[in-house]
């Protein structure tokens, strides 16, 4: 007569592995420059991505911030690293390069990449700027001492 609720033990652990299994990390997704621009919120059918620290944000939760003729809509579809460490929406710092930024530029970035980006909008990958080369073959100059991408969400 044990057999009944050890059988039904038994089903509910099964049920909750394959719910914890399901549940496994999605893979880290890279986004070309183009692929990217291809997210800036002018249409509709598309989610509204933006990238910071090379990290690519879903932002479309946030469509009247970043959505077609939005305020910071400059800053969608693309790495804008640049504009937001410096608070600027100038064309030249709509970008990824940080070279010349000062510590406290530097440091405004890591607090509004922590607490603004990863705080309220979901990861959905990484820019493959620096990983790949423009033709899709990895960049052999890419330094043992930095970072390899991510293999899930998680490591970000």
């Amino acid at each position: 007569m044990a057999s009944g609720p050890l059988c039904v033990l038994v089903l509910l652990l099964l049920r909750l592995f394959s719910v914890i299994r399901s549940e496994d990390p999605q893979p880290v997704r890279l986004f070309t420059d183009e692929q990217l621009r291809r997210h800036d919120g002018r249409q509709d059918d598309l989610p509204i991505l933006l990238a910071v620290k090379g990290v690519v944000f879903d932002v479309t939760e946030g469509k009247e911030f970043y959505g077609k003729d939005a305020p910071y809509n400059s800053l969608a579809g693309k790495d804008c690293t640049r504009a937001v460490a410096t608070m600027s929406l100038d064309p030249a710092d709509l970008t990824s390069d940080t070279s010349g930024l000062s510590e406290e530029q530097l440091d405004a970035l890591d607090r509004i990449f922590e607490g603004t980006y990863k705080a309220k909008y979901p990861v959905v990958g990484r820019t493959a700027s620096g990983i790949l080369q423009r033709d899709g073959s990895p960049n052999q100059d890419l330094q043992p001492e930095q970072q390899p991408p991510p293999q899930s969400r998680e490591e970000l």
